[in-house]
């Protein structure tokens, strides 16, 4: 309030206030910084930043660290800083009183320049006017702190204040230190960009600036324990500093730093009775109820109260800073830290009420369409029957396999009460035991749910479409095409009779549908089919949400590509879907398996075996909990089969190429690639007869079989048979050269062998014009040594060069391309050739006998041998010896 004085400037009498008083002058004065405070330049930066602007504001939170911050900045300067720490309930005449008083007290200003508030409810606006002016003359800017800020709530002071800094102009920076938001006109000063805002999230220690702190407090924390603790308190200050005095006087302060009750500690002493006991009563149990919640609106936190007072509260405790932070849209949170508090009283003062209200939040939750909290509420509750149903109901069980929260869910229904029977509690059990690949236990609640469905007569369309996708994922499980056809069949229509809303929200449930029904197509043969259910799962819109069931589709379209022989197709893809889950975080899955083991498998064809093991370990690591289901188990084996027989290991290749793998139907790739193997295996070992025998079982269409076929025949001296059953081979247009080139190195092998060598090497340029494209090496390295015979004769104008041949061709044919020897199994393969046993070369090597048999197996693989004598042969070949 501003009224008429004479305009003659009042001078007071010394030492006293109007009200006759003596000046306190502890309010004047920079408060001291404690030992242990911890100098923040960064905050210092922003402070010297703000000297550009007229106003500052440092508004922050009880025990944010604000006066402390603003003390040790202000000490730091060269130039006087007027400081005044403002007090309750002071009137107009007062407050500038003692604003006056201060700018004497630090040699600013004498109080006859200006004059003196005779009374002290009242101020003359040309007081304020001659202070104004006294202060523009001036050449530099004095600074004026006003600390505790917030304790001024006379409007008129603001107003008061808002005249002098707006006609001071430069002669005066005017910093602001409060909890609240003062009565100043912020939005002209933001919109005229003169004023420097530092708040509650800028106030907050770092993790780096918290070390510091402790470190102070002769405490020393890693960055990574700092941070959990950062994380814990929000950054707060005070918070920082009481859980550092009480870690002092714990026997393990890391230990306590990371685990104290806060609900138990000095922390929670503070917040309680600064922030807490502050409040009235409807506010206080306002705030204890709303603890229960990560975040809550105004009406949400009256559905607690059971009051309608929520916005007005809510809005005062964020002016407040009370410990209540914004989010924005009307939502709110509290402080973590006071959060934890709140908890730990609401158990003391009203136990039992935290049930209930987890209860009403999950039922508001989840009518508002916040299914992800109402879940979490309706567990925290332990209302189970609404939790399962609330997922089912949404079509989110799909979620306990894709996105973002699958982890999660799973580890919130890992509590769910055995008691709960209910089909959807029953279907969300069945999804969690396949996700495992724990197929007894999965069909035995589906089962459950389905004959529950069955009964009732509402007949739920969401239960039924998530039985269909369990159904749809058992039948992957189990190799059972026929199984997901009649699943996917289910789904079609009974996604008629869901809201469209609801499948548009959870593209995850179609994606998982044809994923598994693609792989079942797949596992059957049915390479067709299988590719178009997999490639609608990859044109699908690209999201957290499909990101598995696209990675896995693109992964066994990996697969089909490998199988037809295309090796550059299959990496590719396989390298596409390694990324689709690496852009959103999410774990391994059994997708990512499949994929590294199609990169393994195309490592095996081009030679690159060192390459092959690490992808095989890598696949392997990626793999689900739980047995593999059939494609994924006859990948890993076949792979595995394919790279020991590389290695020279037959018995190993043998012993891998059979799996015990249960399904539903048998698989004609599986089938024919196992026997394809075992019969190389045989014919390595030198068992033409028992390597037939190995293919009487195999699938007749099956182009791997046809060719270890001909190759048996030929062992046994037959060429024309040979040729005859290699014509089973498909087509160059359908098959791949991982495909063609080993039936066109047979027939050439034929041909040669029936006396016709000029067909053979036309051939053979087929075969190399194939094989470079995609780097194809292993039939070429398995044709030993008639290949080398054929390349000595005819260089195949350096068609072999590069990526197959080790240098220029002369006489004789140069060695077909084989890792180098180290000078240890140089040393090793120099003993062999002077008949040493493998005790003798140890110890004349000063190693041990597993270190020579490891010599030996590198050796044999590089060389492409299986035996000493081949190896010491094959050593003189290619001039090692």
């Amino acid at each position: 309030m501003v009224t008429a004085e004479p305009s003659r400037p009042v001078t007071a009498a010394a030492g006293v206030d109007p009200l006759g008083a003596p000046y306190l002058p502890g309010r004047f004065a920079i408060p001291a910084r404690p030992p242990t405070f911890l100098r923040r330049r960064r905050l210092h930066r922003h402070l010297d930043v703000g000297r550009t602007t007229p106003l500052t504001m440092v508004n922050g939170a009880a025990g944010a660290g604000k006066t402390l911050l603003v003390a040790d900045w202000a000490a730091s300067l060269d130039e006087p800083v007027v400081w005044l720490t403002s007090d309750a309930g002071q009137t107009p005449g007062l407050f500038w009183a003692y604003l006056l008083e201060a700018l004497h007290h630090h040699g600013v200003l004498e109080p006859a320049e200006v004059g003196f508030p005779a009374d002290a409810h009242r101020v003359d606006r040309k007081l304020l006017a001659r202070l104004a002016v006294a202060l523009a003359a001036r050449e530099r800017p004095v600074v004026v702190v006003l600390d505790e800020y917030d304790r001024v709530t006379d409007p008129a002071v603001s107003e008061q204040v808002e005249f002098v800094l707006r006609h001071a102009g430069r002669g005066l920076h005017l910093l602001l230190v409060t909890r609240t938001e003062p009565l100043l006109p912020l939005h002209r000063h933001r919109a005229a960009g003169t004023l420097t805002e530092i708040r509650n999230a800028e106030l907050a220690f770092t993790p780096e600036e918290t070390v510091g702190l402790l470190a102070l407090h002769g405490l020393e924390l890693s960055v990574a324990a700092a941070a959990a603790l950062v994380e814990r308190t929000g950054g707060w200050a005070a918070g920082l500093r009481l859980c550092a005095l009480a870690a002092r006087e714990a026997d393990d302060p890391e230990a306590y730093l990371k685990e104290f009750e806060a609900g138990q500690s000095t922390v929670a002493d503070y917040l309680l009775g600064e922030v807490l006991k502050r409040q009235p009563a409807e506010t206080q149990d306002l705030l204890l109820r709303v603890s229960v919640l990560d975040r809550f609106s105004p009406v949400l936190a009256n559905t607690l109260t059971g009051r309608l007072d929520a916005e007005p509260i809510l809005d005062g405790l964020r002016r407040q800073n009370a410990f209540v932070e914004s989010l924005g849209h009307s939502w709110y949170r509290l402080h973590p830290l006071f959060g934890e508090i709140l908890r730990s009283q609401l158990e003391v003062t009203r136990p039992g009420l935290r049930p209930l209200l987890h209860r009403r939040a999950a039922r508001w939750l989840r009518r508002s369409g916040y299914l992800p909290e109402a879940l979490a509420h309706g567990a925290a509750a332990g209302d189970w029957e609404f939790t399962a149903a609330a997922l089912v109901d949404d079509l989110a069980i799909g979620q306990l396999f894709t996105g973002l929260r699958a982890e999660g869910l799973a580890d919130l229904f890992s509590g769910m009460a055995p008691e709960t029977t209910s089909p959807a509690a029953e279907l969300v059990r069945a999804a969690r035991a396949l996700n495992h690949h724990d197929l007894g236990r999965g069909l035995a609640h589906l089962h459950h749910a389905e004959r529950t469905l069955a009964a009732e007569a509402s007949d739920p369309a969401a239960a039924q479409l998530s039985c269909a996708l369990l159904e749809a994922h058992a039948a992957r499980l189990t190799g059972a095409p026929g199984r997901a056809e009649k699943a996917a069949r289910s789904a079609r229509h009974l996604q008629g009779e869901v809201p469209a809303q609801l499948l548009e929200q959870h593209p995850e449930l179609n994606a998982l549908l044809l994923t598994h029904l693609g792989t079942t197509h797949l596992w059957a043969g049915r390479f067709q089919d299988a590719r178009a259910a997999l490639d609608a799962v990859v044109a699908s819109p690209a999201g957290a949400a499909t990101a598995l069931p696209r990675q896995a589709s693109l992964s066994h379209l990996a697969l089909i590509d490998y199988l037809d022989g295309w090796l550059d197709r299959a990496e590719r893809k396989a390298l596409a879907a390694l990324t689709e889950t690496e852009r959103y975080g999410l774990p391994p899955s059994s997708g990512s398996s499949v994929g590294h083991l199609v990169r393994a498998a195309v490592a095996v064809e081009r030679d690159e075996l060192d390459e092959a093991q690490s992808l095989l370990d890598e696949a392997a690591v990626s793999a689900p909990a739980g047995p593999d289901d059939p494609v994924t188990a006859a990948g890993r084996a076949l792979t595995t089969a394919r790279l020991r027989l590389a290695q020279g290991d037959a018995p190993a290749a043998l012993s891998a190429a059979e799996p015990a793998i249960t399904a539903d139907v048998v698989s004609p790739w599986e089938r024919g690639q196992a026997a394809a193997i075992a019969c190389s295996a045989h014919l390595a070992e030198g068992r033409p007869e028992t390597a037939a025998r190995a293919l009487l079982g195999a699938p007749d269409d099956q182009a791997a079989c046809a060719v270890e076929a001909a190759r048996a025949l030929l062992a046994v001296g037959h060429p024309g048979p040979a040729i005859e059953m290699l014509d089973a081979v498909p087509p160059e247009g359908e098959a791949g050269p991982a495909v063609t080139v080993p039936a066109l190195l047979v027939r050439a092998q034929a041909c040669d062998q029936a006396g016709d060598p000029a067909t053979a090497r036309r051939i053979l340029t087929r075969a190399l014009l194939d094989a470079r494209r995609e780097r194809l090496r292993r039939p070429f390295l398995e044709a030993r040594p008639w290949v080398l015979r054929l390349l000595a004769t005819d260089p195949q104008d350096g068609l072999a060069e590069g990526w197959l041949l080790r240098g220029a061709l002369p006489t004789t044919a140069g060695p077909l391309v084989v890792e180098e020897l180290s000078a240890r199994e140089r040393d090793v393969l120099a003993r062999l050739a002077q008949m040493m046993s493998t005790e003798e070369i140890a110890a004349d090597l000063y190693v041990s006998v597993n270190t020579v048999k490891t010599h030996l197996k590198g050796i044999f693989r590089k060389l492409a041998v299986n035996r000493r004598t081949d190896a010491v042969r094959r050593a003189r070949e290619l001039g090692l010896l």
